[in-house]
This record gives structure tokens, C-alpha cells and sequence, in this order.
């Protein structure tokens, strides 16, 4: 067999190591630095590359041909992976941290012991690792561990290149069904779904078809029903469906008849895979009534319990110890009632918008409880909102999570037993980022008799996850509840805060505005991307004197031009751009760079880390397969490179992804890709509230229109008519 051919234009064999992945695209398009003996470094291009990492062997089919900017280059039209042959492959193979618990150095020490014969004596007389200096039998056991785990990845990805999906899934799906993974691949392919991060249905289906799985098939049918019920939750925020729309979107997904689907709908709920019920009809609906609507099991058991415990914390008792009150004749009248509210009753709720004092009525009422001698947690959903909540109010604050971390996560039917928080009085700020099953656990959390007080804006986006907690309980008339409407004259002199109060009762900022809110209009979205980019990493920095990581992009998308991804991409190649000392490793489509700033994405109770926090990446250690984070309070934390989807890039994030956190300077892209299906007002007022100093936004005017007069669509929910029908009970 011929290892290279280079003939332009005739279909060539390659075979060569991987050096460096130099570029990934989202659609898994891949440049990397070859190399092959007797030839001089080459690159190579292709989907097909997909998954290939630093150190592997690969033999290539493809073509040459010479690119006018970048030279000669094999694009590639497919790839397998072969054991590496020579000493120099196999030393760069087993150095490239492939295989956890080999490093540069021992890599060395081992190929230097067996030669050649490397591989197979680690495959077939592992037990020989211990002749090699510094390894023992606990490292040995070690490096057999990850070598047979690597081996069943490999042989995954070939499994997934012959079914039509991304290899890149490979390692994800080992990591939740280890050695079953084949068998699960074979037998019921529908159980990635939820399990690996990753897998819609489409894939897990496109898998199933291919082995066997009847398109008509009961199997199928519950994993497209069960699969709309969790997209419903995740991508729009519902608690539920109705049935007729739930059939509905299933039928379309597996392309069957609705006739066939609907019987399931029943099939599941015997099951208790899912709840039906009946809720009323929508208003404006074209007929009164009730409707048959379908819930996932673990959603309806959540507002179930959360309705349970919000009553049992409505109708206690109050145990909050209190001297008389005196009043702080520094508030004003609406903050007055607030505190009252807040010291007499055991669940009560403030609202307001920016600029309305609603910190400092917080802080009236937690020194009020102190003073008497009652104990007072300020919370809130995210670090950066509970550390904003403590410099405002001058007291101590935690997150949310931070309070439940010594309670386990509980089972939603025993949701009791969790040990209650001995507060007297709790406050949560930013409520509205409760989503169903972090308010559930959070009011679990809370003793019988002590006092909820909810600081919360509630024109401001929801929850990621499903539910709508906060307007529902704002829609139940018996909680108390205060709206702080008087704008301070300190606050009322800001162009941020005008513009956000005018975009919140439906109306245009002034144009193009100063105090602090800038509008720039620009058409073009990769003119608005690079105006983005240029505000954020040059022109502001250079006008306010300041360092580029105190400007923040948010983004209305993800995707698109103007878009987190490719405008964090964008940023992180100029600040943070390649260099051959600057380790870095890439997951998927994202490269992760010594010196990137990055946020997890995801709650990690046992790393400590919480969804909103940032950091920055500080090391790449390919032995242990693991990047080290510096979080910006100090803490030093690591991600196994099979854990870095719960990380992201904090150059560009979404609007949501901002919620909690407040920012110096604010740059935004305001345009209409993709229809603008993400502008709505809502969306636009929690992006220009996010700014302290400045905020930027660049783009089409229209798009601006479009975000301050369309409202969004109202989250399927049942925590308000469950929660009524339960207070009018007691």
C-alpha cells in the first residue's frame, strides 16, 4: 500500500498523524496539520475529519489541490482510524492525551522501553507497564482502564460514521452507557434521548430506522410524543401541552398519521410516563371550556408539590419575631407598604423596574428582622445577582444554590423530607429566573411559619428552564404583592434606565439616544458583527479606559451571523488568538484556549459552580484530559474534556444567559436574521437592564421596532389556576 500519493487532482491515499486541529465549523468542517514520514507537513480539509484529535493516526481518501490564499491542501472525502506503526507515531499518539494518565514524558519512557511493540504490549500484556519507571500497579491499572475505554470509543465512532451520525457523539454516548453502549445502539437507540447531550430524537430515530425499528412502531411513536413534550419544555419554556397539539407535532416529526399517534398519548400516561388533564381553554380561544392537555411526569410533579408547599407556607402560622416596626422615613410610600407587607405576611412578592429602589426596600426589611433578632438569607439564582444584591443592600448574600447545596436533590413524590432552611426570613431576588424545578426545591427548602420575600421584575425574560414562576404567582390575587413604580431621582437621569422604562411600557428610546443608551443603525449583520466586535474589543476599552473584558456582547440568537457563536468566535480569534506556546483543545466545534474567558452553563454542586459565574481558562493538562478554570472569585476548578459541553465561551453570550449578571458596558446586535423570531420585548428590556455605564446597541431600526412592539407568547403553565384553586380550599 502506497502511504501518500499527490497527484492534484486524482483520488489519493494518505496516511498520516494528526498534529493540530487548526479549525472546526459548527457543521463539523475541519482543517488540521498533518503529518506523514518522508513528506513535509501538509493540511487537510473535510467533514469527514470529524472527531479526529491531535496524536491519532488516520488514513485519508481524497484529492489534492491548491488553495489560492492557504496552498496545497488534501481535501478529504473519508477517514479511518489506524493504529500508528512507526516509534515517532506511537510516542505522539500515546504523549497527545488520548489516553488519560499518559503524558509527554512517560509516553516517551514507555515507547523507549517496548518500541514498535508498544501497542500491543499495552493491549495484550498490560501487566508489562510496570517494567517502565514510574509506573506501578495503581497507574498501571490506570492506563489499561483508559486504553480499553479509548479502543470502544474508536470503535463507536465507526459504528456512528456507518449509521450517518457525527462520531463526535461517540465519546458522549460511552461516557452515560459504557460498555453498553452497542447494545443500547442496537436494541433501543430512543434511550439517548435526555441521557446524551447531543442526541435529539432525529439522530436516536435515524439510528433506530437503521436497525429495524418499524416506522410504525409503538416504540417510536412514545419517543416522538415524549421527545415534543421535552422540547416544548426546553426550547419554549411550557409545562404542557395540549393533547391535539401534542399528537399533532409528533405525527409530523415521525411523518405517520395522527390516528396511530393518539392511542399512545393514553398508552404513556398508563405508564406514568406522562399526566393528562384537562386546564381551560386559552383566552381568546374560539370555544369556552376545558381542554385535555398533556404534562411529562416529572414537570407535573413538580408544580403539584410546589402548589403543596407554597400553600402549607401561605397558611402557617408566621414565627418571625418582631419588636415595633419603625418606619424609615427615607422610603417612600410604595417602599413602606413593601416592608409592611413583607414582616406580616409569610409569602409575599415586590416588583418594580430599574430604578425603583427595590434593593433598598430589601435591605429596610432584612435590617427590620435583624434587629428584632430574627435571622434574614438574601439569595438569588446566580452568583453575579447575589454578590449585585450584597453590594447594593450591604449585607451578606448566597446563591440560591449555594442554600440548597446541603440538601440533596429530592424525588419529587418525597419532597418534604428535605431539611428546611432555619431562616426567619428568606428573600430571592431576581425571581424571575425560578424555573419549576429550582422554585420547587427552593420552597421545600423553607421552614413552615418563617417568610418568602420575592424581589422580581416580571418584565424581564423567564426562567430558562420550563415554568413561569413568578407571573404565575403574580396572576394568583391572594399573594401579596407591591409594584414600586416611583423612578428615584438618582436613577432618573440615567439614559439607560429612560430607555429601559419606554422599551417596558412599548415605546422606542430616544434615538440615537446618550446618558449612557446608544443606538447605531447599520443593515448589513456582517457589518453589524464587526461594529460588534470593534465596540467591544477596541473602541470602547480605548474611549472609557478600560480593559475589553469589562465590555460584555449579548446577543438575541445564538446562530447567525450575529449570532453568540460566531461573534464569540470572532472575538476569542483577536483577543485570544492561536500561538504554539498557548496550549488549547478543541470540543467539537469550540476551541478551548489557555487565557479564554469562559462561564459554565450548567449548575455543579459538587465543583461549586453555577450556571452565570465567569472565569478563565488557566491550563490545558492532556494527561488527566482536563481543563483547569480560575473562576473570578478565586476558586480553581477543573472540566474533564468529556465535560466541556457545561462550559461556554463568555466573549458573545445570549440575553438569556445574561439574566442576574449586570455588566459596566453593554454592546448588542439588533437585527432581524432569521425572521428576528428572538425579538420581543421582553428580550430587549432584560439586554438593555443588563448595562451599568453604557449600553450599545448596533443594527437595523426596524429590527429595534420589531423587539419593543412584539410580545411574546405566554408559557403553557398550571402553577396559577393549581395554586387559586388551593388557597380557596384553605
Amino acid at each position: 500500500m502506497s502511504r501518500l500519493s499527490v497527484a492534484d487532482g486524482l483520488i489519493s491515499l494518505v496516511e498520516a498523524s494528526v498534529e493540530q486541529l487548526v479549525y472546526v465549523r459548527e457543521d463539523e468542517y475541519t482543517v488540521a496539520r498533518m503529518s506523514a514520514d518522508g513528506v513535509p507537513d501538509f493540511v487537510a480539509t473535510g467533514r469527514a475529519l470529524a472527531g479526529v484529535q491531535p496524536g491519532e493516526t488516520v488514513r485519508l481518501f481524497g484529492d489534492w489541490s491548491r488553495h489560492p490564499r492557504h496552498g496545497r491542501r488534501f481535501a478529504v472525502t473519508g477517514c479511518e482510524r489506524v493504529p500508528p506503526s512507526s516509534v515517532r507515531a506511537i510516542r505522539v499518539y500515546l504523549g497527545s492525551g488520548l489516553i488519560r494518565g499518559i503524558g509527554p514524558r512517560l509516553a516517551y519512557a514507555i515507547v523507549d522501553h517496548f518500541g514498535e511493540a508498544t501497542l500491543k504490549i499495552i493491549n495484550g500484556e498490560p501487566e508489562r507497564l510496570t517494567e517502565v519507571v514510574n509506573i506501578g500497579p495503581q497507574r498501571q491499572g490506570q492506563i489499561v482502564l483508559a486504553w480499553q475505554e479509548q479502543k470502544a470509543i474508536a470503535a463507536l465512532m465507526v459504528t456512528l460514521q456507518g449509521l450517518g451520525v457525527s462520531p463526535l457523539l461517540a465519546s458522549k454516548i460511552y461516557q452515560v452507557f459504557g460498555p453498553d453502549a452497542d447494545e443500547v445502539l442496537s436494541t433501543d437507540p430512543y434511550r439517548l434521548i435526555g441521557r446524551v447531550r447531543g442526541v435529539a430524537f432525529r439522530i436516536a430515530d435515524r439510528i433506530a430506522l437503521q436497525a429495524g425499528v418499524p416506522e410504525r412502531s409503538p416504540q417510536r411513536v412514545k419517543a416522538a410524543l415524549l421527545d415534543r413534550l421535552e422540547a416544548a419544555g426546553s426550547r419554549d419554556g411550557h409545562c404542557f401541552l395540549p393533547v391535539s397539539a401534542l399528537v399533532r407535532e409528533a405525527a409530523e416529526l415521525i411523518e405517520q398519521p395522527q390516528e396511530l399517534v393518539r392511542p399512545l398519548v393514553d398508552a404513556l400516561a398508563a405508564d406514568r410516563r406522562l399526566v393528562v388533564e384537562t386546564a381551560p381553554e386559552p383566552a381568546g380561544a374560539h370555544r369556552e371550556g376545558e381542554r385535555p392537555v398533556a404534562f411529562a411526569k416529572h414537570v407535573h410533579s413538580r408544580e403539584v408539590a410546589l402548589t403543596a408547599r407554597l400553600t402549607a407556607l401561605m397558611t402557617a402560622r408566621s414565627t418571625l419575631p418582631l419588636r415595633a416596626y419603625q418606619e424609615d422615613p427615607g422610603l417612600h410610600d410604595d417602599q413602606r407598604a413593601a416592608v409592611t407587607m413583607a414582616l406580616t405576611s409569610t409569602v409575599s412578592i415586590i416588583t418594580g423596574g430599574p430604578g425603583c429602589g427595590k434593593s433598598h426596600t430589601v435591605k429596610a426589611v432584612a435590617t427590620t428582622v435583624r434587629a428584632a433578632g430574627g435571622s434574614v438569607t438574601l439569595t438569588a439564582p446566580t452568583g453575579k445577582a447575589a454578590k449585585r444584591l450584597s453590594e447594593l443592600t450591604g449585607l451578606p448574600a448566597m446563591t440560591v444554590h449555594r442554600m440548597l447545596a446541603q440538601q440533596p436533590d429530592p424525588d419529587p413524590e418525597t419532597l418534604f423530607d428535605e431539611r428546611p432552611s432555619q431562616a426567619d426570613l428568606i428573600v430571592v431576588d431576581e425571581a424571575s429566573m425560578l424555573d419549576l424545578h429550582l422554585a420547587t426545591r427552593l420552597a421545600a427548602a423553607v421552614r413552615p411559619g418563617s417568610h418568602l420575600l420575592l424581589i422580581g421584575d416580571s418584565d424581564q425574560l423567564p426562567s430558562i428552564g420550563p415554568g413561569d414562576v413568578l407571573a404565575d404567582l403574580l396572576r394568583v390575587t391572594t399573594i401579596p404583592r407591591v409594584q414600586l413604580t416611583h423612578v428615584f431621582r438618582q436613577a432618573g437621569g440615567s439614559g439607560i434606565v429612560e430607555a429601559a422604562h419606554r422599551i417596558r411600557g412599548g415605546r422606542l428610546p430616544a434615538m440615537p439616544g446618550g446618558g449612557g443608551f446608544w443606538f447605531e443603525e447599520l443593515d448589513d449583520p456582517e457589518q453589524v458583527a464587526r461594529r460588534v466586535a470593534h465596540l467591544a474589543m477596541v473602541a470602547i476599552p480605548r474611549k472609557q479606559d478600560v480593559d475589553p473584558g469589562q465590555v460584555q456582547v449579548l446577543c438575541p440568537m445564538r446562530k447567525g451571523e450575529t449570532g453568540a457563536t460566531a461573534l464569540g468566535r470572532l472575538i476569542q480569534d483577536q483577543l485570544n488568538p492561536a500561538a504554539d506556546d498557548k496550549a488549547e483543545h478543541w470540543s467539537g466545534a469550540t476551541v478551548f484556549r489557555v487565557g479564554d474567558r469562559v462561564m459554565p452553563i450548567r449548575n455543579n454542586y459538587d465543583k461549586g459552580v453555577f450556571n452565570g459565574e465567569t472565569g478563565t481558562v488557566t491550563a490545558v493538562v492532556r494527561e488527566e484530559r482536563a481543563v483547569e478554570i480560575r473562576t473570578d472569585d478565586g476558586e480553581s476548578v477543573r472540566y474533564g474534556f468529556d465535560e466541556l459541553d457545561d462550559l461556554t465561551h463568555a466573549y458573545a453570550i445570549s440575553v438569556h444567559r445574561s439574566q442576574g449578571s449586570e455588566y459596566p458596558f453593554v454592546v448588542a446586535p439588533i437585527v432581524a436574521e432569521s425572521g428576528g423570531i428572538m425579538l420581543r420585548r421582553k428580550l430587549l428590556y432584560t439586554l438593555v437592564t443588563r448595562a451599568k455605564a453604557w449600553v450599545v446597541l448596533v443594527g437595523q431600526r426596524e429590527a429595534l421596532e420589531l423587539a419593543v412592539h412584539r410580545l411574546g407568547h405566554r408559557r403553557n403553565t398550571g402553577l396559577a389556576r393549581r395554586l387559586s384553586l388551593s388557597l380557596d380550599g384553605h
